[in-house]
């Protein structure tokens, strides 16, 4: 079974709507470490195809999306330099 990923930092981008998550989503994303991994939480249905897109744009990774009846939880992993 895989190790779960350690989690860098959180983005709680719940209640926000499109452009806002993946505006968020970007500018936290420059903070981080190479490899590092980024959890966000979000409630736009939206997201699901954005932070897709955004990842395979951007060369990261999105490790797993996850939705519940809060919303959807992402966890992406920062391109490597």
């Amino acid at each position: 079974m895989p190790s779960k990923p350690t989690i860098a930092d959180t983005l709680d981008a719940r209640g926000l709507v499109c452009p806002e998550p993946v505006m968020l989503l970007h500018s936290r994303v420059r903070d981080l470490a190479p490899g590092a991994v980024l959890e966000v939480l979000a409630t736009d249905p939206s997201t699901e195809r954005d932070f897709a897109r955004f990842c395979q744009f951007l060369g990261h990774t999105l490790v797993t999306a996850e939705q519940s009846d809060e919303g959807w939880r992402y966890l992406i992993r920062k391109k490597e330099d």
